[in-house]
């Protein structure tokens, strides 16, 4: 389960289910730093010797980051990020360069794919997902650019990628991407609309749909449309996709829509009114999703968002934006063991990075509102 703390922020109900937005408050004090626990110990690791409690680390010195909830430094901009099972770390995709590099408390990151891509109008490597047996095949599944399109791809140990669906169109924007898997044993995909909202809004195409697979680029079975892949339709540039536990929910994230917005899919129908909407456009991009909870990366804002899902629709008590400015434009997440948050950094794509940036950063979930609201 996440920490508790991140659960109870309000009472507020919101029944009727519209999108609402936050408006920021005229002023906010200012909050100390996270204070991130790191998996496999009891209690926060000690600060360095010169940090003093409740302060953040000194600044890194070249590749070396003293902070203890940063795993992996010196990285090129994160598309993509998924927790390996039972805490043996995660796996983080480049965005621009197509790598696929394995990450882990103390350990230097090691390189185990390179996909060629082509990141311009927003793609590359946007999307990893583990296969639904991973713990058996060792499968990944990625989604990428190149230079004729958007597609889906599976790496096995130490064989070349292979493409399972091809064909996605690709434009001069609209090319991000990403992909889960379901509770069911299949993938969902979400596709950029490749600059043009009439491929988004044509049945026969793959762009700017959610797409429901299976190992090989099939239509998944269980499919409202057994014949075909598509179970949702209308997004423009999306950002991120996640699966609440036990599939209790699906959610995604549109940051080319304005406003920018994250829809709750209703598997054969379209995304129609958003579940929220942010109208100052502060980079909606990657999601975590539990029953109770969802977590979605602000690039833009260099925040987090966190919501409460209401079971009757809407969203109980009050949205937070935590991590304002702690460590840049958040552009990937994941879920891990223990209940632990996996997140990395696009500092390097139009940010003010540091000298170890772009990082992966493992984190207990933050509490309460550490830096305001929308």
């Amino acid at each position: 389960m996440l920490a508790t703390g991140i659960f109870v922020t309000g009472c507020a109900q919101f029944p009727d289910g519209r999108p609402r937005d936050w408006h920021a408050q005229p002023s906010l004090e200012p909050q100390a730093g996270p204070q991130p626990h790191i998996e496999g110990q009891d209690s926060p690791p000690p600060p360095p010797r010169s940090q003093a409690p409740g302060e953040p680390p000194p600044p890194p010195q070249g590749c070396k980051d003293p902070d203890p909830a940063v795993v992996a430094t010196c990285l090129e901009p994160v598309g993509a990020l998924v927790a390996l099972p039972q805490g043996t770390g995660a796996l983080v995709g480049e965005r621009t360069t197509g790598r696929i590099l394995r990450v882990q408390e103390g350990q230097q990151p090691v390189e185990i794919a390179r996909i060629p891509v082509d990141p311009a109008g927003g793609g590359g490597l946007t999307g990893l997902a583990l296969s639904p047996s991973y713990a058996e095949d060792q499968l990944i599944y990625a989604y990428l650019s190149t230079s004729t399109d958007n597609r889906v791809v599976r790496v096995a140990p130490e064989d070349p990628p292979e493409p399972i669906l091809t064909g996605i169109p690709r434009g001069p924007r609209g090319n991000s991407g990403a992909i889960t898997a379901d509770d069911r044993g299949a993938l969902l995909v979400a596709t950029g609309n490749a600059g043009s909202s009439e491929e988004a809004a044509d049945a026969t195409s793959l762009a700017g749909k959610v797409l429901r697979i299976n190992a090989f680029g099939e239509p998944a079975a269980g499919n409202p449309d057994p014949g075909s892949p598509i179970v949702s339709s209308g997004l423009t540039d999306p950002g991120g996709l996640c699966v609440a536990g036990g599939g209790a929910a699906h959610w995604v994230t549109d940051r080319g829509s304005d406003p920018q917005t994250l829809h709750r899919v209703q598997l054969g129908e379209p995304l129609g009114t958003p579940a929220w909407t942010w109208r100052n456009r502060p980079g909606a991009s990657d999601c975590v999703a539990t029953p109770g909870l969802v977590v979605v990366t602000l690039t833009d804002a260099s925040a987090l968002y966190t919501m409460h899902p209401a079971p009757q629709g809407g969203f109980t008590g009050e949205p937070q934006k935590v991590m304002v400015d702690t460590y840049g434009r958040f552009s990937a997440a994941a879920l891990g063991s223990k209940g632990l948050l996996w997140l990395g950094t696009a500092n390097r794509d139009g940010g003010e990075a540091v000298s170890s940036d772009d990082r992966v950063i493992r984190i207990k979930p933050p509490a309460g509102s550490a830096a305001g609201k929308d």
